[in-house]
């Protein structure tokens, strides 16, 4: 009868430890492009540069009773060439000719300033988080230079701890806000165009 009650004891405690704790997540997002925008250009080239400007791949933790093992991290491997591709789609519908060198042509940095992850230090349960995403984009054509920040915020609640899906989707949303944010600003097309 000891046995199993100290059995039972010892089953219960596995559980709860296992509901405080998280495991780490790799994301793999997957940012778009979700405005049309109105052609400006001729078909003329553009340098488009894409670089990442974050000061960790870490974007934060899962909150929890220890939120030192629920890392959240999104590679710079993964998500630079993705960002790269809609840059380039966002120029082209623009209205110019994306190219990786072209002498004298206008250039467009677009940098991944900073991409976070936020979920309360306090409680068992992760319940919520704020996820954010900041773009700056550098844009030089002669002697013309432009630079803006571009930043898309959201805060979500939870029933109970995101999985990775979730997660992946929620990032993938706030980097998709802000790159369309970024390409929405009529002075990129005008100075890239002049």
């Amino acid at each position: 009868m000891l046995q199993r009650l100290l059995f039972g004891l010892i089953a219960v405690t596995s559980l709860t430890l296992v509901g405080c704790a998280h495991s780490p997540q790799q994301l793999s997002p997957q940012p778009k492009l979700t405005a049309q925008l109105a052609p400006v250009g001729h078909g003329q080239p553009v340098v488009v540069r894409v670089v990442d400007g974050r000061a960790s791949q870490t974007l934060g933790t899962r909150g929890g009773l220890y939120p030192e093992t629920s890392a959240i991290t999104v590679t710079g491997n993964d998500i630079m060439p993705k960002v790269q591709a809609q840059a380039e789609a966002a120029v082209r519908l623009l209205g110019f000719t994306p190219t990786p060198n072209a002498y004298n042509a206008p250039q467009l940095t677009v940098t991944l300033a900073e991409l976070k992850y936020q979920s309360p230090k306090e409680g068992m349960y992760v319940t919520e988080a704020t996820i954010g995403a900041t773009f700056k984009a550098d844009v030089s054509n002669a002697n013309r230079r432009y630079s803006g920040r571009y930043g898309a915020s959201l805060d979500q609640r939870f029933g109970m701890a995101p999985n990775q899906e979730t997660n992946t989707k929620l990032v993938s949303d706030v980097l998709s806000d802000a790159l369309t944010r970024l390409f929405k600003d009529q002075a990129i097309g005008q100075i890239l165009g002049e």
